[in-house]
């Protein structure tokens, strides 16, 4: 959610047609739930019968309401494109009410609340002049100010050096208070280590110039809360700018091509089983893939 410095340019028409989109995406949400609800309390009752009374009892959310406006009126547009944004929906299309985690705050912030209605949504940004601005358009958002401990310029040394720390190994790894590990994001707000997380988004902090904080530790603390995953089914992880080295490096190592889903445009979506009853490899070897 890069919004505030790394905004896309669009041609005015094709920006048009892409906030219609988004639009159109969160209005398919509002109907597809009230839908799915319908159908849940009247199991016997016929196709018809269902989407009438799906109109009547399906509540829209203030949040989903706020997005159609400011999506229908806006002309700044999220981050990614409706290819990449589109895998992320098919996904929630699925299995909301969720856990969604995002690394980011952006334009794309009220978008991502108003297709997880009923669910959890919680943005992680380190600017926090940026969540000032963002929050005093969306003040429903759930948004927290982080700080990482790494710079990108540090990238390289990171990745080749954090196996010989013992608390960065995939089998004892923890992220709150795990000071040792530089990796480890572990000063977030409380909610996050005490949720588990259906979905993480991957697309702050920023990446792009030596002193930034880089996208590291939150690959590394995504791939630690997929793999410490309790409840069932997988961890749904989206990185974007993938075209990036720094990206695409730990997202080899940490989330694994074997657990590659799909790939559109720069986003990468990974589905991470949990590794709670996982030992060691047999060939000994403590990893992560």
């Amino acid at each position: 959610m890069k919004g505030h410095n790394e905004n896309q340019h669009f041609q005015p028409e094709r920006r048009r047609l892409f906030l219609v989109a988004i639009a159109g995406l969160i209005v398919g949400a509002v109907v597809i739930s009230g839908l799915i609800r319908s159908a849940e309390s009247s199991f016997f009752c016929s196709l018809a019968g269902s989407k009438a009374r799906a109109a009547a009892e399906y509540t829209v959310t203030p949040i989903q309401l706020r997005a159609i406006l400011h999506y229908a009126t806006s002309k700044i547009v999220p981050q990614q494109s409706f290819g990449e944004v589109s895998v992320s929906f098919n996904v929630l299309e699925k299995i909301s009410p969720c856990n969604f985690l995002v690394f980011g705050l952006g334009f794309d912030s009220m978008m991502w609340t108003s297709l997880n209605p009923r669910g959890t949504t919680l943005f992680l940004e380190e600017d926090p002049k940026w969540v000032q601005t963002v929050l005093k358009d969306a003040p429903n958002l759930n948004a927290h100010t982080v700080r990482y401990r790494t710079q990108l310029k540090e990238s390289d040394d990171l990745l080749s050096t954090y196996k010989k720390e013992p608390l960065c190994a995939p089998s004892k790894a923890y992220l709150r208070g795990n000071q040792q590990c530089k990796l480890a994001l572990e000063s977030l707000p409380e909610e996050v280590y005490e949720k588990e997380w259906d979905m993480i988004m991957i697309d702050a902090p920023r990446g792009y110039f030596p002193e930034a904080p880089g996208r590291m530790g939150a690959i590394f603390s995504a791939a630690v809360m997929a793999r410490q995953r309790k409840g069932s089914g997988v961890t749904h992880v989206f990185l974007h700018d993938v075209d990036r080295k720094v990206e695409k490096a730990f997202a080899a190592e940490f989330l694994c091509k074997k657990y590659l889903k799909k790939a559109v445009g720069r986003l990468w979506h990974f589905e991470i089983p949990s590794a709670m009853n996982r030992t060691v490899g047999d060939d000994g070897v403590d990893s992560f893939c």
